[in-house]
């Protein structure tokens, strides 16, 4: 399906992949953020919304007939680092409830804010469904 790229001689990541190479049809999931479908955002907490994040980046990779397993490369925005170090392993493990143990390149950057005031987290992700 997927081959995960790792140099020789680099001490392996965890938590994600240096780089996957990856052939077929491509799902790009736009940035979602913590809230409902109904776009209402039901908690203020960091772990929270991540799980909701998750959730929605599923569901629009499910709506294109991809499957978390899927992913090749996320992108993760938090507007407060020190929130995200702290609850690393709680957002670690929510991640794993939502996506499993597929673990895409990623990249996490702080921000100094999103678009909608009360989001603490936006997820973009790329997807190649296998041909």
């Amino acid at each position: 399906m997927h081959q995960i790229l790792q140099p020789e001689g680099w001490a392996r990541p965890v938590g994600y992949a240096n780089g996957i190479l990856a052939r077929g049809r491509q799902i790009h999931v736009g940035g979602q953020i913590g809230w409902t479908p109904h776009q209402v955002f039901e908690s203020d907490d960091l772990v929270d919304q991540v799980r909701q994040t998750l959730r929605n980046v599923v569901a629009v990779l499910r709506a294109g007939g991809a499957e978390p397993a899927h992913i090749v490369s996320m992108t993760w925005y938090f507007v407060d680092k020190q929130d995200y170090l702290a609850r690393l392993k709680e957002i670690g493990a929510v991640y794993r409830e939502e996506i499993g143990r597929h673990y895409p390149a990623m990249a996490a950057v702080q921000v100094a804010a999103l678009m909608e005031d009360r989001a603490k987290v936006e997820i973009q992700a790329t997807a190649v469904v296998p041909e």
